[in-house]
């Protein structure tokens, strides 16, 4: 390295001029660094009573002790007040007075007879609209709606609670051919069997199920037949 370094001035030996230059600026550096400054940028120094002002946390501890002297006889007196009777009776022996109080009362009395006689008068009156005669007319009228109707009245309904027990039977009778099945399926034989008799259990299901339906529509024709007649 000493080989390509160019001194500023000129030297016999490269190797030891830069040894002295290095040498040279290390104490340079050093003492840059351990010179003291010519200006003071120290922070300024601080003085307290700027700061806590004493006069004023004086003020507010002698206003504070006033108010809790002032407090505290308040409180004595106070306490003394609930122990003892007092010494001075103020109690208002006058009673209120009213000058238009006989006036009230007289119009207080002409109300309510006025609405005593109301009360009796509506008590006394009998109503224009007979409920009877409503009854009897709604009578007819069933008795005309169930004349021009195709079907009885509660038809539907029964129907539809009979096509929901179907349904449910059916769908009993596909569960248990479900578990036939799959037992059917550990044995070797008897499943044959086993399927024709579910199948025949659910036929015989399905014609009850029909069976009560007609008989069932025959009873709600008889009964229209009936009203007509």
């Amino acid at each position: 390295m000493h080989r390509a370094y160019q001194p500023v001035l000129p030297s016999g030996n490269k190797y030891l001029q830069q040894k002295w230059d290095k040498a040279y600026y290390d104490e340079h550096i050093k003492k840059v660094k351990s010179a003291k400054p010519m200006v003071n940028t120290t922070t300024p120094q601080t003085y307290g009573h700027l700061h806590l002002k004493m006069k004023k946390l004086k003020l507010q501890e002698e206003r504070l002790s006033i108010i809790e002297r002032d407090n505290n006889l308040l409180l004595e007196k106070m306490s003394y007040i609930m122990r003892t009777s007092g010494r001075i009776d103020n109690k208002n022996e006058y009673q209120s007075k009213s000058l238009n109080k006989e006036k009230r009362q007289r119009e207080l009395l002409q109300i309510t007879k006025e609405n005593q006689q109301i009360l009796e008068r509506i008590s006394q009156c009998w109503p224009q609209y007979s409920t009877e005669k409503w009854q009897e007319d709604w009578e007819k009228n069933e008795k005309y709606m169930d004349s021009i109707a195709r079907y009885p009245r509660g038809w539907y309904e029964e129907m539809h609670k009979k096509n929901k027990m179907r349904s449910s039977a059916r769908k009993a009778n596909g569960a248990e051919v479900k578990t036939s099945d799959e037992e059917t399926n550990q044995e070797e034989k008897p499943d044959d069997l086993s399927r024709e008799d579910q199948n025949k259990k659910s036929e015989e299901m399905n014609k009850e199920i029909d069976e009560e339906q007609r008989h069932a529509e025959t009873e709600l024709k008889k009964q229209h037949e009936v009203m007509q007649d």
